[in-house]
């Protein structure tokens, strides 16, 4: 039975058999034990999309992976960096300090403001992100357009990530067929990618897709 560690852009936890290109944490939130996640959805303000592959180590998925026998962190896992991002996590500074490096810069050039530490992006991320309290906030189809690759939106329940002037419905296993953003009807749509993430995307941060959005 797969476990439940899968996040989708809304940020949402999922028991789903496929893994997808990234993995990350929100801190210890399973019961190592058990292999089953706690009632909390996060332990740190720290949301972070992490390489799948870094220097050969090997984690028993949801085991016992601290230094003293404990859990360890919560390993998650997302079809691609777009996903991640729509859910509120950022690059890992420890095991992707390039990406992380580029997306704090892309940051500041957004703000306006010197390149934030990590702790400060967090602590704006953890007010913006839907699974901590956020909101989505409502776009209509000519604000769409003018949304950066990467940006992710809803429409009754169904994610789209927005690439090169279309919309990629996503899903667990991958991306489907994609539709014109000129085709999207004007009302009832979502953003979810969190504002401050939406501004270093539009700053030039470029996040890694899964092959399924060629």
């Amino acid at each position: 039975m797969p476990l439940q560690n899968r996040v989708d852009p809304f940020g949402a936890i999922h028991a789903v058999a496929a893994r997808g290109l990234f993995t990350g944490n929100r801190g210890v939130i399973h019961d190592a034990a058990t292999r089953t996640l706690l009632r909390r959805r996060w332990k740190t303000k720290a949301w972070l999309i992490c390489a799948c592959d870094f220097r050969g180590r090997r984690r028993d998925v949801m085991g016992r992976n601290g230094r003293a026998g404990g859990a360890g962190w919560t390993e998650l896992f997302f079809l691609d960096e777009a996903t991640g991002l729509a859910a509120g996590h950022r690059p890992c500074f420890f095991c992707r300090r390039a990406a992380a490096s580029a997306f704090a810069g892309c940051v500041a050039d957004a703000l306006g403001i010197a390149a934030p530490k990590a702790g400060e992006i967090d602590a704006r991320l953890h007010g913006e992100r839907l699974a901590s309290g956020g909101r989505a906030a409502p776009v209509d189809a000519g604000a769409m357009r003018a949304l950066p690759d990467g940006a992710m939106v809803a429409r009754g329940g169904q994610a789209f990530a927005i690439r090169g002037g279309r919309l990629l419905p996503w899903s667990f296993a991958g991306y489907g067929e994609p539709l014109p953003l000129a085709a999207a009807e004007p009302a009832d749509w979502l953003l979810l990618t969190p504002p401050t993430t939406l501004g270093a995307l539009r700053a030039g941060y470029r996040p890694a897709w899964h092959p399924s959005a060629d």
